[in-house]
């Protein structure tokens, strides 16, 4: 252990974490750790140097398991909340990592960014050994190219950890997994260790927010922007004004909000935030469709943008006016109803219409996309009209959140392993017979639907492997390229799906009814 002590603290010295004229403080606390009351000098041990931090903490880990200060056959919730704890004792307070980052910030907010993102990852808050098991490609669709990923960096429930999680004392605080009182937290087996996460102050017209990272980063740079207080999600003028303000004082960034309402919003709606990140989404490189005139805002560029969301965007050089019409086609759009194209903006006194606001500055001018939202059930879709429908459920099932909006599929692990499952059987199907498979006898695609149905990981999958994945072309060498296209291109039908109006001409008109009431 000794000697992982040494390079531990030579990784944190070499990554900034801490001071050359902290190094020996930081040993003796790391002793304390381990309950180690004599050390030599780092010359009596062969230090390794340059190694991947999370093979250092690794090897911190089965030394700990050898003198039982971590269980022998620990979760790997009780593994992350054990080294979380570690890097604790080597990432620098929040006044350190603060004073850096105004000090940089006063020159290039870049920089500063650069600064805090290479940070979150030292500190392994940023799990960067596991994003890279992560899966992601593009696929080109009528929208153009759009990106999918597989997530396989958030570790899969333990049922011991669940079972522990029950028995486990149930507490408050902090309220959500977004609040302040986050940093530094020591985390429980139902809530994430947090020692070695530091937030930023920021302000955001004259409001207290703070920005983190994600640490999944299903995107380069991916940063959430919470408010100081535990306060429920609203979309309202103030956020398109916040949103703004943030890519104003943050350009190379992107900053966009969930919307506020069940099915179309997000998964934390008790926290008021947002997400942004240096990335560029599929959605920013939409062409606008058809442009319009708003009577009293002509120095605004509108228009309806080729997305499947239904999305207007707005460009202009006055952040004030912009917010100023933004919350003008909100208050249209919640109030607004047409029974012909099955839009509702309330039933039952339940409202269902709302916006997913996303913001950018583009050529020196702000801009902002107003993606229509409704979340709207009937028997036929219980979990929503505008939501992935049934026969898309075998790739994706889940609510299309801000991320998704803007082209990014953030889909399920068990993706990974049925894909490769289907790969096998249809490139062993290809492989046994001669010919394209337009050519084979119903036989052969008999036989291949049976193959697929049977197996459980390939079953939910079968109808769609055999419509949309065996075209003429097909053979064992380009099966996985035309998997993950036919992944893309579902994808692009899930977002039609969440679209209020759809690509057609029919709902292009119901469309510009709503924009005329504008």
């Amino acid at each position: 252990m000794e000697k992982l002590i040494y390079e531990l603290v030579n990784y944190g010295l070499a990554n900034g974490l801490i001071d050359e004229a902290d190094k020996t403080y930081t040993v003796n606390k790391l002793m304390e750790f381990f309950g180690i009351s004599d050390i030599a000098s780092e010359d009596s041990y062969d230090v390794q140097s340059g190694r991947e931090l999370h093979l250092i903490l690794e090897d911190i880990m089965d030394e700990a398991a050898k003198t039982g200060l971590l269980s022998a056959d620990a979760t790997t919730n009780e593994k992350d909340l054990f080294d979380t704890k570690v890097m604790g004792l080597i990432t620098p307070p929040p006044s350190v990592v603060q004073r850096k980052w105004n000090a940089l910030l006063s020159s290039s907010c870049k920089e500063a960014t650069d600064f805090y993102y290479s940070f979150s990852k030292a500190t392994n808050y940023i799990r960067t050994d596991r994003i890279k098991k992560d899966e992601r490609w593009s696929a080109e669709t009528e929208f153009g190219s759009i990106d999918i990923s597989i997530n396989l960096s958030k570790p899969e429930k333990d049922p011991r950890d669940i079972a522990k999680a029950g028995q486990a004392k149930k507490s408050g605080y902090p309220a959500c997994l977004l609040c302040r009182e986050n940093e530094g937290y020591a985390g429980t087996m139902t809530h994430p260790a947090r020692q070695n996460h530091r937030i930023i102050p920021i302000q955001l017209c004259g409001e207290d927010y703070y920005l983190q990272y994600s640490p999944y980063v299903y995107y380069n740079e991916h940063c959430i922007i919470f408010n100081k207080e535990h306060i429920p999600m609203k979309i309202d003028k103030a956020v398109f004004r916040k949103l703004l303000s943030f890519v104003g004082q943050f350009p190379h960034y992107t900053a966009g909000s969930n919307a506020d309402l069940p099915i179309v919003g997000g998964s934390i709606l008790s926290h008021d935030h947002f997400q942004g990140g240096c990335y560029e989404f599929p959605m920013v490189r939409a062409p606008y469709e058809k442009n319009f005139v708003i009577k009293g805002y002509e120095d605004i560029t509108a228009g309806i943008i080729k997305w499947p969301l239904s999305t207007i965007r707005l460009r202009g050089d006055d952040m004030e006016r912009i917010a100023d019409l933004s919350d003008r086609i909100l208050g249209l759009w919640r109030g607004y109803t047409d029974e012909a194209a099955f839009i509702f903006s309330e039933t039952d006194g339940v409202p269902h219409n709302t916006i997913t606001p996303i913001a950018r500055m583009r050529d020196g001018q702000y801009e902002i996309d107003l993606v229509l939202r409704n979340n709207i059930t009937t028997d036929e879709h219980p979990m929503g009209v505008y939501h992935p429908h049934q026969e898309y459920h075998h790739i994706k099932k889940e609510n299309i959140g801000l991320i998704e909006v803007m082209g990014l599929a953030i889909l399920p692990a068990r993706l990974k392993t049925e894909l490769a499952e289907i790969e096998s059987i249809v490139a062993g199907a290809l492989e046994s017979c001669d010919t394209l498979p337009s050519n084979q006898s119903a036989d052969f695609y008999s036989t291949l639907r049976k193959t697929l149905s049977e197996n459980e990981k390939t079953a939910s999958h079968a109808d769609w492997v055999m419509e949309s994945v065996m075209k003429d072309g097909i053979n064992s060498s380009n099966i996985h390229d035309i998997l993950r296209q036919e992944v893309g291109s579902t994808f692009a039908k899930v977002l039609e799906c969440a679209g209020v109006y759809k690509c057609t001409d029919e709902g292009r008109e119901a469309f510009m009814r709503f924009i005329d009431t504008i």
